[in-house]
Order: structure tokens, then sequence, then C-alpha cells
């Protein structure tokens, strides 16, 4: 930045969390950031002088992070499966549900019928109650149309969503989310509409930046799994995977050996996995809502991951059936109680390494030349983002530069 410069707009007298690449919070005390258009330009503390603002936010002590990041939801559906939690209390498993013709088949029948417009509105909510959270950057996954019509139309309302809200966007085909009943007795013919028609339609019409399969018992195959991974190759897609939530299906080093983005889920992940997943790079994507709402038991690796070098992200998983919440926040506290993840490394899982998870460059950290996507908190201690169960949401939210958040 050129002496006596003039930038856009400063934030002053923040406590920073810029999460700078030293494995901390990185804080920089009484500090400011200065940004224009959609991209920071300087940082500092207060012995430095910042720059002239045509339009200055006096934090006043507050916590300024980086703008959050959800790298797994199923935001875009209609419906609701209100009726499988009171299943579920009662006894059946997530699996009894889904063989019986509930679960992800439920939210398809209720998706199908539903237009752009009313999909779209039934969305637009969800969506908000995330960026209301501090969230800049959502990942909204297809998968309940598996029909090429219906899968192509929810990736368009996310893309619209975005558009309209002014927040960043990455759409995931989960075509191979479960086997539709038109298909129960051809399962290779419906991985052909996958692998063909609905995959080369998304790419032509740009509304595809990742491919994800869901790789389980009552999923998809590790043969079926792969197949998908091979179109998507071709396509030139990068991949990412449901993967070990309920069994070991070796999914996690499936996603690895396609240098994949990351594995979801990771429950059930073994040591193979583990370095695999190390080896590629591959994020692990920790989602403990759908843990909890399910009453799992089974932990996800949290020690091998880190023994390892794995980097973990952590998300919401939004979805009718076994994630239904709104804060991302939430998953974080989640994390900490459930999963014993720490406070820095939740809020690195929900910024950095959810970054990671999406393939984004340049965004989740404050730093110049990184997005001007922050969030300003009622609190001046980064621990205080996981340690709250609930309310305390943030009272500016700055996505590309504009403010979408002000209270």
């Amino acid at each position: 930045m050129t002496e006596n410069a003039t930038v856009e707009r400063l934030v002053r007298h923040a406590n920073v969390a810029t999460l700078a690449d030293n494995g901390s919070y990185g804080l920089i005390e009484d500090g400011w950031v200065a940004w224009s258009g959609d991209r920071i330009i300087a940082l500092g503390n207060s012995t430095e002088t910042p720059p002239t603002a045509l339009e200055v936010i006096d934090a006043r002590g507050r916590l300024l992070t980086p703008g959050l990041i959800d790298c797994h939801t199923h935001l875009v559906f209609a419906g609701d499966r209100a009726a499988e939690f009171e299943m579920r209390l009662e006894g059946a498993s997530y699996e009894a549900i889904a063989r019986a013709g509930g679960g992800i088949l439920s939210s398809v029948r209720a998706t199908r019928a539903a237009d752009f417009d009313a999909l779209y509105r039934a969305s637009e909510a969800r969506f908000m109650q995330l960026v209301a959270d501090g969230v800049t950057t959502i990942e909204i996954k297809s998968g309940y149309g598996l029909d090429v019509a219906t899968e192509l139309r929810m990736l368009e309302v996310a893309r619209a969503l975005g558009r309209s809200h002014g927040i960043r966007v990455r759409t995931t085909l989960l075509g191979a989310h479960a086997l539709p009943p038109e298909y129960a007795d051809d399962r290779s013919a419906y991985l052909d509409l996958v692998c063909g028609p609905m995959l080369a339609q998304a790419v032509e019409r740009g509304l595809v930046d990742a491919v994800d399969a869901f790789c389980e018992r009552i999923g998809f195959s590790l043969d079926e799994t792969r197949r998908v991974f091979e179109s998507a190759r071709a396509a030139g897609v990068p991949v990412k995977l449901h993967a070990e939530q309920l069994s070991a299906s070796a999914g996690s080093s499936l996603v690895a050996e396609f240098g994949g983005l990351s594995a979801d889920h990771v429950e059930f992940c073994s040591d193979q996995d583990v370095q695999a997943m190390a080896t590629a790079g591959t994020v692990a994507v920790l989602l403990p809502a759908a843990f909890y709402a399910l009453r799992e038991t089974r932990l996800p690796p949290i020690e091998a991951f880190r023994a390892a070098g794995v980097p973990m992200a952590v998300a919401s998983d939004l979805n009718p059936g076994t994630s239904p919440i709104l804060s991302l926040r939430l998953a974080m506290n989640m994390a900490c109680t459930l999963f014993r993840l720490t406070p820095l490394e939740c809020l690195l899982g929900s910024t950095v390494h959810a970054a990671r998870a999406l393939g984004l460059d340049r965004v989740g950290r404050i730093a110049p030349g990184w997005a001007a996507d922050l969030a300003l908190w009622p609190f001046s201690t980064p621990a205080e983002l996981s340690y709250w169960i609930g309310g305390m949401q943030p009272d500016c939210v700055i996505a590309a530069g504009r403010t979408v958040v002000s209270r």
C-alpha cells in the first residue's frame, strides 16, 4: 500500500484473530484491518498508523475474525422430517428408517414436487440463519432430486442464493446420495445417469464445484463410488465423500487416492485411512451435529488425525433428517464437547481448513491480499466462539468487503 493511500473501509480498536499460519489465533490486540473492494489491503496494531478510510468501524475492543465457512450443508430442500425425529426417539435407527423408504427418499419426494421459486423461498430462511451466525462462505449440496432436472434445480437455487445475498457459495453435485425408487432394480442404470447426463449437464451449465457420494451400506459401495469419482476426474471436477459415518468402508482411503478435497463424517476411519488422507492432504470434515442427532457412540479418531497432521474442518451438515441445525457455532461447541477439539482447532476448522476442504485459495485468514470476509463479535476472546451455546451472534458480518449483517 502506498503512503497516504485511502482505503474504502477500516475496522479499528479490535482484537483481531488473524489465524496467521503458525498454529495460533494470531491475535493482534487493539488492532486494525483495512480493505478495498473484496480484498484486505493492510492490518496492524495500535503502534502502527492505519490508512485513511472512507468508512471507519470502531470495534471498541470486540473480537474480529475471518468470516466463518460452513463447508458441508444440504441446505436446499423442501419439506421436513420431524416425524423421523419422533421415530428415532421411539427406537428406530437411521438405517431402518431409510430402508423403509424414509430418510433421504422422503426429502426427495418433497423436493421433486417443489418448483424453483418454492425451493428458493424454503431455503432462503435457512441460508440467512447461517449468515446471521457469521458464515460468509457456504457449501451447498444437491442430492434430494436424484433425477437430472431436480438435481440441477437444486444447484441453480444454491447459486441464486449466493448471488442474491452476496455470499460465496460452493456447489457440490451429490447425485450418488441414494438410489431413487424408479431405479430400485437397476443400480447400474442409475449410476449411468449420474456419471453421464447429470454430471455433464451440471458441468456444462457451470453449476458444480465438486462431486460427492454417500459411500455406505445404505448408500453406494466402494466400487460404485470409484465409478462416480472416475467420471468426475474425467470431467475435471474435484471430489469429496461422505465416508465412514456408519461403518468402515475404506471410502476415506478412496477419496484420498483421487486426491480428494475432503472425507466427511469419518467416525469409522481406520489407521490406514488416516495415513492415506495425510499423504494426500485430504481434509477430515467433522460433523458433530449429525453425531449428536443420531446419538452415535463411535468417535472420529481425533488423536490419530492430530498425530498424522490431517487438517480437521468443522461443519454443520445442515439437513432435514440427521442434522437440522442452523448454527455453525453450535456445531463448533459440539466439536469441543463431544469430540474434544480445542477452541483454536474449531476456529481453524471453520475457517482455514474449511476453505481447504472447498478448494478455496486466500480465504479464511485475515491477511493482505486475502478475502475481505470478516465477522465482528460481541466479546473479546476467540475461545468464546466455541464456548457459548447459542446466541451471541456477530454484531457485523462483512462478505467480499460488503456489510451483509449489522446489528
